[in-house]
């Protein structure tokens, strides 16, 4: 009878033993692999969000014995990086963002020469005084990374109109930050400091950009209106636009000038995209542009269109 308990206990302690192994091994896999569920206890909240998206598109094309006709050889690049770092802690938020673009373009007949070119920052802060609104202050610069010429005919020497830094627009604004969503933002300010710089000593003498000749740096003061919106239409399709309204009160406030980018994004797989892209720009100082009619050169609104299929990769 003793010797009956004794191998009862024995089995009933390997067979807790077996258990407790397997419970050890489930729980080390589960360790191993990250499926330990959060503690529901940890309320800890990022506080940065950072990403961004670099896009590059090349075409290529060749043409021999054509009977059609066309350049012999064209080549084209076309390529952007968007990033951002929004940072939000109680009623803080402090977002940037980073917009580079540049594309290059080589045909036979017109030799190379570049087709985008934009370097963008913007910085600013908020704190909260209302829902959805902020107390903010606002920094943003506009530039460009090489020389740009304006083409006329084949015998024709192209001429230099604008450079890095020349111009450059640098924009200090106080105002009301809107922001109902995550997609949306609309920044206003009354009292905005815009300043065009025209580092290049050449244009200054040219008086470009409105900048007396020269002179170096023009400072503007009036309102500020920018508007931001990033809006998911389906699956896998992002549209994006920004517009920019200043108005001037020391010179001609009527003619409000104007900076537009809109771009579609659509997403074909993790690697592979087709992008859309729009720009509108209207600044009544810049006046190179010749009227057909009467010859005198003044500004007119200017218009960028992009489509590009290529590599993509988000970050």
């Amino acid at each position: 009878m003793r010797k009956s308990i004794l191998i009862i206990i024995c089995l009933l302690s390997c067979r807790q033993a077996l258990f407790a192994q397997s419970d050890w091994m489930k729980t080390s896999r589960e360790e191993a692999s990250g499926k330990i569920k959060k503690d529901d206890k940890d309320t800890t909240v990022a506080l940065w969000k950072k990403g961004g998206i670099f896009n590059l598109n090349v075409n290529q094309g060749s043409l021999t014995n054509w009977a059609a006709g066309g350049d012999k050889f064209s080549f084209s690049v076309a390529s952007s990086l968007s990033a951002f770092a929004f940072y939000k802690k109680g009623k803080h938020t402090w977002d940037n963002v980073l917009d580079l673009a540049y594309g290059y373009v080589n045909t036979t007949s017109l030799g190379g020469r570049k087709s985008d070119d934009r370097i963008g920052l913007t910085t600013k802060y908020g704190y909260g005084i209302a829902k959805n609104l902020y107390l903010s202050a606002l920094l943003d610069l506009r530039t460009q990374f090489t020389d740009g010429y304006l083409y006329g005919s084949d015998t024709v020497k192209p001429e230099l109109v604008s450079r890095f830094f020349s111009p450059a627009y640098v924009l200090l604004s106080p105002g009301l930050d809107y922001k109902p969503n995550n997609e949306l933002s609309v920044f206003f300010s009354p009292v905005t400091a815009r300043y065009v710089v025209v580092m290049d000593n050449y244009l200054a003498s040219q008086a470009a950009f409105g900048v007396d000749t020269g002179k170096h740096v023009k400072s503007e003061f009036g309102a500020y209106l920018t508007v931001n919106w990033v809006k998911t239409l389906a699956k896998n399709i992002v549209y994006k636009t920004r517009m920019d309204l200043f108005s001037d009160y020391k010179h001609n406030p009527q003619n409000v000038d104007l900076f537009w980018t809109n771009s579609l994004n659509l997403q074909v797989n993790r690697y592979i995209s087709a992008v859309i892209s729009v720009d509108m720009i209207y600044d009544d100082d810049v006046k190179v542009f010749k009227n057909e009619k009467t010859g005198v050169m003044g500004p007119r609104l200017q218009v960028k269109q992009v489509i590009g299929v290529g590599f993509t990769a988000k970050f």
